[in-house]
């Protein structure tokens, strides 16, 4: 049975934490009365993130100090991967790739380039960010790919391994990071954004999407759940973020869609979106896919970061 996470659900956690009950009693409260673990931490997790960053410092006030700390920290946390050595059950601090959204500016400075907010969202994490790159950049990029493209491929969580996928039916390459000027400028734009080091980023992929070509509804994040993950998340651990780059502008179709949340980001020439995922779960709310192109074609560009150095 699917559990909602109610605003009679959030109104509660505030005030049970505002009268001074422990953020970790509260969720231990939660799942004696019949709430699922990913559920109860979820609704945990995003009422007090959402109550403390937004209601700052009224919020912070009528609490006690140790309450609010135990708060904060447990809005960092997220549910572990197999590969990071804690305990069963265990919910480890950690840190987490997202733009400073703090206050609701309208536009970021991101010191070469000042990009406007168009969309912001808290549940799923999710952002649009107007001419993050500029028209001389997309087709710097664009011209960069072409000669290496090849029928994209898809990760394949069962082996740990790569393989062409029906649902994915784009052509890409990567480009290394840092292989080159424009390629390093763009990644430590992205690193400023996102408040995360360059080198816990994958390389940046490019695509070609041609008439009718799709990237059916998927998860970015390597499911724990699979034999194969283990080995793929040796290489940086997992994906906690993607920043999806439009480099052009197809005539019809080509939008970035998700479904649970029934948004359809339309593609525009240096737009950019970002969306994390805090843990590896669909309750991230960020399963997404690329339309079909009807008309014309698409380029994009695609960064995803990882929890730690990619190697």
């Amino acid at each position: 049975m699917t559990q909602t996470i109610s605003p009679e659900l959030r109104s509660w956690i505030i005030a049970q934490t505002e009268a001074g009950c422990a953020p970790e009693a509260l969720l231990q409260s939660m799942r004696q009365v019949g709430w699922q673990d990913d559920v109860a931490l979820d609704a945990l997790v995003v009422t007090l993130h959402a109550h403390l960053a937004h209601h700052a410092p009224d919020a912070r006030a009528a609490l006690p100090v140790e309450v609010w700390q135990q708060a904060e920290a447990l809005a960092q946390q997220h549910v572990p991967g197999a590969d990071d050595g804690s305990a069963a059950g265990a919910v480890p601090r950690v840190t987490f790739p997202q733009p400073d959204l703090r206050g609701s500016p309208r536009e970021l400075d991101l010191g070469d380039r000042v990009v406007p907010v168009w969309l912001h969202m808290r549940r799923p994490q999710l952002a649009v960010f107007g001419d993050f790159l500029s028209p001389e950049e997309c087709q710097a990029l664009i011209e960069a790919a072409q000669p290496r493209m090849a029928r994209s491929l898809t990760v394949e969580t069962e082996t740990g391994g790569q393989a062409v996928n029906d649902d994915r039916t784009s052509s890409g390459m990567f480009l290394r990071r840092g292989e080159n000027e424009l390629v390093a400028r763009v990644e430590a734009r992205i690193a400023r954004l996102l408040q995360w080091p360059v080198e816990n980023g994958e390389g940046i992929q490019v695509l070609h999407y041609r008439p009718g070509a799709e990237y059916k509804p998927h998860y970015d994040y390597f499911d724990p759940d699979q034999p194969g993950t283990a080995r793929i998340t040796q290489r940086g651990g997992q994906r906690v973020a993607t920043l999806v780059m439009y480099l052009n502008e197809p005539a019809r179709g080509g939008g970035t869609t998700f479904p649970d949340i029934g948004l359809e980001v339309t593609p525009q020439r240096g737009t950019a979106v970002y969306f994390g995922y805090e843990r590896p779960h669909p309750s991230t709310q960020t399963l997404h896919g690329g339309a079909p192109v009807l008309e014309g074609e698409k380029w994009v560009a695609t960064k995803w970061l990882r929890e730690r150095e990619f190697v």
